[in-house]
C-alpha cells in the first residue's frame, strides 16, 4: 500500500520538541531526555503510535522511545500528543524518532534497552527481501547489540507466513530463545494478560483474524 504524503509532516517532525534530533549524540545518555532515570524500552515501527502512546500512560514507570521511519505517519503520533497535551494527559515519559531501524546500534549504548516491541511489521513478502524483515538473523544481531543482559523482544502480527519466518529466525539465533509463543493471543488467556492493543490489531482481530505473539529474552544456556 502506498503510503499518503502529509505535507505539513516534515516541518512537524523537525520542530517537535517530542522528536530526538541527532540521536546519535544521545548514544549512552538516554536517561538525560526524561524526568526520571528508569528503564528504556523501544517500539520500532510504531505507525500512528497508539500503542506506544497507551503504553507510556499506563506504566510512568518505564521510559519509553517510539521509532518510526515515515514523517507522515509520525505526525499522526504528533497529533496524538498534541491532543493530550491540551487535555493535560499528555504522558511525560515518550520521545520519538524518525530513523531507520538499522541505525540502532549508532544510537543506543550496548544495554541501554530493556525491550523492544515489534507490533505488525511490514512482512516484506518477498525472498529477496527478507533481510530488511524486522524479524531477519540481521535485526536479531543489532537488538543484541542495545539490549540489556534480562532484555527481551516481543513481536506480534497477524501474518502467519512472516511468524513462522520469525520462530525459524530466533530458533537458530545464537542470541535469544524463544520463551513463549501462540498462534491466537487473544484466546490465550496467560499470553493475552495486560495485552495493549495497536490500531492494526483491532482492526484485524475485529474481523476475526488471529494474532500471532512471541517473546524472546536472552538465551541463558
Amino acid at each position: 500500500m502506498r503510503l499518503r504524503r502529509i505535507a505539513a509532516a516534515d516541518e512537524a517532525v523537525a520542530h517537535s520538541q517530542l522528536v530526538v534530533h541527532e540521536p546519535e549524540k544521545q548514544k549512552g545518555h538516554w536517561q538525560e531526555l526524561f524526568e526520571r532515570g528508569q528503564a528504556i524500552e523501544l517500539e520500532i515501527g510504531m505507525g500512528k503510535g497508539r500503542f506506544i502512546i497507551d503504553m507510556a500512560r499506563l506504566h510512568p514507570e518505564i521510559n519509553y522511545v517510539g521509532i518510526e521511519r515515515y514523517p507522515s505517519v509520525l505526525y499522526r503520533a504528533l497529533q496524538k500528543m498534541e491532543a493530550l497535551e491540551r487535555e493535560g494527559q499528555m504522558p511525560l515519559n515518550l520521545r520519538f524518532l524518525c530513523i531507520d531501524a538499522r541505525e540502532l546500534p549508532d544510537i543506543f549504548a550496548p544495554g541501554e534497552v530493556e525491550c523492544i516491541y515489534l507490533n505488525f511489521s511490514d512482512p516484506w513478502p518477498k525472498a529477496r527481501h527478507a533481510n530488511r524483515r524486522l524479524t531477519s538473523e540481521g535485526f536479531l544481531v543489532r537488538y543484541d547489540q542495545i539490549l540489556a543482559e534480562e532484555g527481551r523482544i516481543e513481536f506480534k502480527t497477524d501474518n502467519r507466513e512472516l511468524f513462522d519466518y520469525s520462530l525459524e529466525t530466533a530458533a537458530v539465533s545464537p542470541a535469544f530463545q524463544i520463551e513463549e509463543k501462540t498462534y491466537d493471543l487473544h484466546r490465550d488467556e496467560k499470553m493475552s494478560a495486560g495485552n495493549v492493543m495497536t490500531e492494526y490489531e483491532e482492526k484485524f482481530s475485529s474481523k476475526g483474524n488471529p494474532i500471532c505473539k512471541m517473546l524472546l529474552h536472552r538465551r541463558r544456556d
